[in-house]
């Protein structure tokens, strides 16, 4: 269930405030956390009741150690933020880890480099009986081995951002709900209920960054990515405590994607199931607190999608779903449209386009494992 709103209201602050943010989902409460501990006093402007986008139709799954380079780096970051905000909001987050699965040699050949790479402490081999031990749904012959992952994390996020938000106004943040920010200027965010004067401003909206700078979005070709995601009953009531990243996860993390056997495992699904490379499937599933698996996802790249779905696309990720728990169907509680923003330029996209104005927006799709380590980065520039 989700939680009630935060508190907060309409109103504007009546005096000038050090940072407004705009926008309430992970990247902009990040930036609010960091600023609260340099001892500013700080303003969130939201147009909806609550964050209702990216930030809480994900995984919850806070997949720090397959990244690569700068990624990584505020991954690691974010890391430590998480275990110290759930313990101050009053969250649950899991220390479960990642379990990836291998059900070919090609893939069990990615993980054994990926953890020649990483070592120990990172990556620990599975054999069949290890894997079966964390994800006893499996469907036994086919997974040959596996990898853990101590270091990931995960959170629920529909109980994680509005405990986050909580904690922001118990220390003094200030939210401003239901309330549209039309355009921005330096000191100033000029909002449907008037104007909010701030010594600096982060615009943190996601992949709405064309509503208020359509130049911008067009200089980093932002695109909206629509993802078809899912809430199914647990096969058998399973428990199933770390994530479960697949194949085809191999095929989209830069530090699993990076190896030798990644060309080998592309050329096995492409032999097997090309529909699922078109529809540029990561095949993951995460469990929530009532035991529902969350379950996608698939990738559709656009700037204006149009309102309608494939149920083709669901019936892709419930059959290759099917596959990996070994059964011969799912049964859906939930199915959401997922979004993102996404840019082939950039997978973190910061831009001043004014004094004292940042545009803040995580462009792959890694916001709920980043946006802790690159908010203080962006803060550091911007003061």
């Amino acid at each position: 269930m989700t939680a009630a709103p935060p508190p907060g209201s309409p109103a504007l602050p009546a005096q000038p405030v050090d940072l407004a943010v705009v926008g309430a989902g992970i990247v902009g409460l990040a930036h609010a956390v960091d600023a609260v501990e340099r001892g500013m006093r700080v303003a969130v402007v939201e147009r909806d009741a609550r964050a209702v986008g990216a930030s809480i139709r994900n995984f919850g799954h806070l997949c720090a150690t397959p990244q690569t380079g700068t990624a990584l780096d505020y991954a690691m970051t974010a890391r430590e933020k998480w275990l110290q905000l759930a313990e101050k909001a009053g969250f649950e987050i899991v220390r479960a880890g990642t379990l990836v699965v291998a059900r070919s040699a090609a893939e069990m050949g990615v993980l054994e480099e990926f953890a020649a790479a990483r070592g120990r402490e990172q990556v620990v081999l599975l054999d069949r009986t290890g894997v079966e031990k964390s994800f006893p749904a499996g469907n036994g012959g086919e997974i040959i081995g596996g990898a853990h992952l101590p270091l990931d994390l995960r959170v629920d996020p529909r109980a994680a951002l509005p405990a986050l938000a909580h904690w922001l106004a118990g220390q003094g943040v200030e939210f401003c709900w239901h309330t549209h920010a039309g355009a921005l200027s330096p000191g100033l965010v000029h909002t449907a209920r008037g104007d909010l004067r701030a010594t600096s401003i982060v615009h943190a909206a996601g992949h709405d960054i064309d509503r208020l700078f359509p130049a911008l979005a067009e200089e980093y070709d932002v695109r909206r990515c629509k993802l078809h995601m899912l809430e199914v009953d647990p096969p058998g009531d399973v428990r199933i405590e770390p994530a479960v990243l697949t194949g085809y996860s191999m095929l989209r993390y830069g530090g699993l994607a990076a190896t030798g056997s990644a060309a080998e495992v592309r050329r096995e699904t492409t032999a097997r199931a090309p529909e699922t490379l078109d529809a540029v499937m990561n095949l993951m599933l995460t469990q929530r607190p009532d035991g529902a698996i969350v379950l996608g996802d698939t990738h559709h790249y656009s700037r204006t999608h149009l309102p309608f779905d494939e149920e083709s696309v669901t019936d892709l990720v419930l059959r290759e779903g099917a596959r990996l728990f070994g059964v011969d169907n799912l049964t859906v509680r939930r199915r959401w449209r997922g979004i993102y923003a996404d840019s082939p330029k950039t997978d973190f996209l910061v831009a001043a386009p004014a004094p004292g104005i940042r545009v803040v927006s995580v462009t792959s799709g890694i916001g709920m494992t980043t946006a802790h380590g690159l908010a203080p980065t962006v803060l550091d520039d911007l003061l």
